[in-house]
């Protein structure tokens, strides 16, 4: 096919894939007239769908049966208009202070998809990489990292074991820290109360859970339904996708022990990969899913994890990297993700996902093409940060022999309610990565180095704190050569407003009055 000249200005090129059955599966990839991937949509979605730049181009676009069940495809091509971002915040932007892991911790290079929380009453940062969890702490002489791993002699001889996946939550009402090992349809969770000097252990998960993409998360019970059986007052959720559908299943003893897990959706409403559960204020749940019947969603539950709705962002299109909810004070949802095109979006929901506002480019002021492994939090219910890495190099990002791209982690904030958002480089002279990142799964190369996703949180104060791995150090740093690292890394604000206007202007930790 060809796009014809004169439509560059405000257009796209949208290709589309559909098919009749459910059950089936086919992929979409776009080549260009050297036979080169310039776009590709592998997902489950229904429709596969990805969006070009509307120059005067030829492509090949072909489309290979993954789960044919004998069925055809039908397949569109259509110039769309590209919707108008509204302009970037004029907040002054905050900055950025970086800083990673020793060599003398175990898994300080081995810290892809890395998870982070922070206990509020003591100030420690949580981070998980692997089998490792670390207590990072911040003072005015630094930053120190400790390992505070669970093992038999703490009390959790599993939190050493291998792992398929995974993952750490910390609850900022209660303090308690979970951190948990994906073992197949099952999960070895422990829990401390101190951040890691000693670990209690638990049933897990639920039953019967899924086989990937385990995620905890937890929050207050929503009132009019069954809560907490114990003094532990808040609801701990576990999430996992299985084969054909995705569940999740809710402890009401502060994570010793959970219910039935229930299914949160099926392939015939998503894609079977989600994102990381959250809880808003009110008990409201959010598991969000990058592919949705050609759209990007959440799935909620109002009653404490009984039911479960999908609710899309019609703006959005499926994209490779699971979406991310950040969720404020008074229940505003932000619902940051990749968009089929590459490109760093995010939109609010005020109505729990049922509507979508503000939805827009935040990454178009700084020129980045391409994103990677969105991460959301907030915190008054007007702000909120969105994280991810990014590169300002269009193209093919999973092309191990072309992409030459430099990727570094950014920083979005918004301080009035998504309306608008100043976009910051946390690092602007130290690329994460060089060259291809791929999110292609273990059918990757050594440029799978970083794994599948990074996360962020925010302290007592409202400072907003990035957990990454760093793929490109030594060396590569300074220039030389991708080096596929993968170094415990955390962003922590330093400067500027936070997330908790009743903080605004802490600079070094310390409180400036306006």
């Amino acid at each position: 096919m060809s796009v014809p000249a004169g439509y560059d200005a405000g257009h796209r090129l949208r290709i589309n894939v559909r098919w009749p059955d459910s059950a089936a599966d086919f992929d979409l990839y776009v080549l260009d007239a050297d036979g080169r991937e310039v776009a590709a949509s592998a997902s489950s979605s229904d429709p596969e769908t990805v969006l070009l730049p509307a120059v005067s181009a030829s492509y090949t676009v072909r489309v290979v049966p993954y789960v044919p069940l004998g069925d055809s495809f039908t397949g569109t091509a259509s110039l769309v208009a590209n919707s108008a971002d509204p302009p970037p915040s004029t907040a002054v932007p905050p900055t950025y202070t970086n800083s990673s892991a020793p060599d003398s911790i175990k898994d300080a290079h081995n810290a892809g998809e890395p998870s982070i929380g922070v206990d509020r009453a003591t100030g420690a940062a949580m981070f998980q990489a692997y089998t490792s969890t670390l207590k990072v702490t911040y003072d005015g002489a630094g930053t120190t990292w400790q390992d505070s791993s669970a093992n038999a002699g703490n009390g959790c001889p599993q939190g050493s074991t291998t792992s398929l996946d995974p993952i750490l939550f910390t609850d900022p009402a209660t303090h308690r820290t979970f951190e948990s090992q994906l073992a197949g349809k099952t999960a070895l969770t422990c829990y401390t109360d101190d951040d890691g000097e000693t670990w209690t252990p638990t049933a897990g998960s639920g039953i019967n859970s899924g086989v990937d993409h385990q995620t905890i998360g937890g929050g207050p019970f929503t009132t009019g339904q069954p809560g907490a059986v114990t003094s532990y007052p808040n609801a701990v959720y576990y999430c996992s996708q299985d084969i054909a559908d995705a569940s999740c299943a809710v402890s009401r003893d502060g994570g010793l022990t959970y219910g039935p897990a229930v299914p949160t959706y099926s392939l015939l409403d998503c894609g079977g990969l989600h994102g990381h559960v959250k809880v808003a204020p009110d008990g409201t749940v959010y598991v969000p899913n990058k592919g949705c019947g050609g759209n990007q969603a959440v799935a909620v539950s109002e009653d404490n994890g009984l039911t479960w709705t999908v609710r899309k962002n019609p703006s959005s299109t499926p994209g490779d990297s699971d979406p991310s909810v950040g969720i404020g004070a008074g229940g505003t949802v932000y619902m940051g993700y990749q968009n089929s095109d590459g490109t760093a979006r995010i939109a609010v929901s005020h109505d729990k996902g049922k509507t979508w506002l503000y939805d827009q480019n935040v990454g178009a002021s700084l020129g980045i093409k391409n994103i990677v492994f969105p991460a959301v939090t907030a915190g008054d219910d007007n702000r909120a940060a969105f994280a991810f890495l990014g590169t300002t190099t269009g193209g093919n990002y999973q092309d191990t022999a072309n992409f030459k791209g430099a990727w570094h982690l950014y920083v979005a904030t918004t301080y009035d309610g998504g309306q608008s958002w100043v976009t910051v480089d946390t690092a602007p002279t130290d690329p994460v990565q060089k060259g291809s990142i791929c999110t292609g799964g273990t059918t990757c190369g050594q440029d799978r180095n970083l794994l599948d996703f990074i996360d962020v949180t925010l302290d007592a104060q409202g400072r907003v704190l990035a957990a990454y791995a760093d793929g490109c150090t030594g060396t590569c740093a300074t220039g030389g050569t991708q080096n596929y690292d993968a170094l415990a890394s955390i962003a922590r604000q330093s400067s500027g407003n936070t997330l908790y206007g009743a903080y605004d202007a802490v600079v070094a930790g310390k409180h400036r009055k306006p």
